[in-house]
Order: C-alpha cells, then structure tokens, then sequence
C-alpha cells in the first residue's frame, strides 16, 4: 500500500506514521515530489489492517494495491523517473557525458556484438555524430545454438570501453551471469538484463548491487505484470534506476522476428513511473522495419530507442539481417526529435 500525506504535513506527522510502519516490520519507500510525499509500504500489510492510518494527523489517504509490483507502481512514485547514465565515476575510469534516460530523446546504438576494435572505433564516431547518445554493443552473447558467435567475453568489454572513452559517450552491454557482474560494472555505464534473464531473479538482485543503471528488457513471452515485477525485483534489492526496454514478444507469425508491442508503451506510461525505450531492431528482426518502427515508439511516448548499426552488416557476425547503416541513423535521428517534440507538446496541452 502507499500512504499519501497531505501538502502541509509536518515533520512530526511524518515521523508518527514511519514510526508505525516500521514497528511493524515493514520496509519503507519514501518518494517525495513537488507538491507532496508519498510514503510506499513493502512486505505484508496485513500487520497493519487494524491499524487506523487514514486517521492520523497529516495523512490525506491510504491506498491498498493489488498489483503484485509496488515499487514500480506509478501510485507510489507518481512523477517520473529520469536515470542518468555515465558522468563522472567512483571507480577514477576517464569521466564519459552523462544522459539522461527520461527527459529528452535517448538513442542507444551500436553493433549487436563487439568485433574489431578499429570497426568499433570507427563505428561509435559516426554513431555519436549521428545523435547517439549511448553506445551499446554485446561482449556476452547469448545465442540459441552453442555454435554461433557467443561474443568477446572480457577482451570484448576492455574493447568496449576504451572505444567510448575515446568517443566521450557512455556504454551499456549486457550480462548474463551473477559471476559476470563485477567485470561488466568494471566496464559498463550501464548493465543490461536480456530478455531470456529477465526472470533470473538472483542476477537481478545481484546486478542491483553493482549500483549500476539497469537496462531492463521484457522477456520473450513476459506479460507486463511479470515484467514489472522484475523491476520491483532490482527496486527492492535497493536500486531504482531501471530503464525498462520493449524488444518483441515471440509470435506465431514467421515474417518478423518478433512481434514488437508498442501497445505498451503508453500503458507502462500509466502504470510505472520507470522511463520506457524500444528496441526495433530485435522487435523485427529486419533492418528495413527498423526506423519506421523506431518513428512509431516515440510517437507511442517512449523516451527512446535502442538499434543495432553496422558499417557492413552483411558480415557482422551476429544478427546481421536487423542492423541498419549509420547513414540510416543519420536520417533518422532528426525524425524522432520532431515527433518527439510533437508528443511532448501533447502532453503539456492534454488536462491531467
């Protein structure tokens, strides 16, 4: 449940009712906004059922969820979440530009796997220079047969890195295992939880930890309950800065490789105060659905997108019908801003 305090409650009003929820046993979430706080309450609320908070001095109301994510809920933390990426790092690595996933339009683009160094190199200047704001590529790959291109593992990460530090942008790649956390931190701006992990909850819970951005994508056949609730997973093991990633569900229909939900999009909007970003690259599976579909998820409200680019993707070595050409990111980028700047206006004119 979430306990709303009125605009005017005083300290000890709100020292009163910490105090009874923490006599209870039950963790606190405490989100404070412009114009008042809200107070989250985690763990059994049944303790509390007797209790009368509706009436105490400087409480407004007290609703009970019944969704099975609190955390994530939009009732507990009604304005939105910005998470910033990358800036300056306890760890003394070279300082990258720091952005803000949120506020704005994120482009996160990059190859679908680290390869070479100078093709990289090369790759992430033109990738920058086209309006990406983030580099992504993947050192961990995890691929449906043993045989294919499983990555570059740790040599691919220090490849990664260097590259952009070079560009000044911050990197976001993906682990799979709890075991590879603390290298990929080392590396990473961000972490990426994959859509076949996005239910391994104690690498959730483990990369939590790093107190590294989460880069969150839906699982495969997640509904939207399940998702959040993975998000509630990294929320409760104490980090809030999750970016959630809509990448395709699995479908019936061979023609695409998945079937991209841009239906949820808005709605995760209206259910979480977590920024939202789309992968189109992965949504279809083909490098010429890429931008339209990429259009279609800003003009949906998505605070952005995540592609896959490639000088030569006919000989990448993994995924290489989905990745487009920087040239196309160049086209595309002033696209989105422009729609990105119509949907804002919309929110600003529509009553709340």
């Amino acid at each position: 449940m979430f306990i709303l305090l009125k605009p005017g409650c005083t300290p000890e009003q709100r020292t009163r009712v910490l105090r009874t929820i923490e006599s209870a046993g039950l963790a606190i979430e405490v989100s404070e906004g412009h114009h008042r706080i809200v107070i989250g309450v985690v763990g059994d609320e049944d303790c509390l059922r007797h209790v009368p908070i509706e009436t105490y001095d400087g409480v407004e109301r007290v609703v009970r969820l019944r969704r099975p994510y609190r955390l994530a809920a939009r009732e507990i933390h009604p304005e939105d979440t910005v998470v910033s990426v990358g800036g300056a790092d306890g760890a003394g690595r070279q300082e990258t530009a720091a952005t803000k996933i949120g506020t704005g339009l994120t482009i996160i683009a990059g190859p679908c796997a680290v390869e070479d160094p100078d093709r990289l190199l090369a790759l992430a200047r033109e990738a920058k220079d086209a309006g990406a704001t983030i580099l992504r590529g993947g050192a961990f790959k995890p691929r449906t047969t043993p045989y294919d291109f499983r990555g570059l593992a740790e040599r691919g990460l220090k490849v990664l890195r260097e590259v952009a530090d070079e560009v000044g942008l911050p990197v976001v790649t993906e682990a799979m295992d709890p075991r590879q956390l603390e290298t990929v931190a080392e590396h990473a701006d961000m972490i990426q939880i994959g859509t076949r992990n996005m239910q391994n909850f104690p690498l959730l819970e483990e990369a939590a930890r790093t107190d590294r951005p989460i880069l969150l994508k839906r699982g495969r056949a997640a509904t939207i309950t399940e998702w959040l609730c993975a998000a509630d997973y990294v929320i409760h093991a104490g980090n809030s800065r999750i970016v959630l990633c809509e990448r395709g569900l699995v479908s019936f229909d061979d023609a695409v490789r998945n079937h991209l939900d841009l239906s949820c999009v808005p709605l995760v909007k209206r259910l979480s105060h977590l920024p939202i970003v789309v992968d189109p690259s992965h949504g279809t599976g083909r490098s010429e659905l890429v931008s339209p579909m990429a259009r279609a998820a800003i003009a949906a409200g998505a605070d952005g997108i995540m592609v896959e680019v490639h000088g030569d993707p006919t000989h990448a070595k993994s995924d290489a019908r989905q990745q487009i050409l920087p040239d196309e990111l160049y086209r595309l980028v002033p696209q989105l801003l422009a729609i990105r700047e119509i949907v804002a206006q919309e929110r600003v004119e529509v009553p709340s």
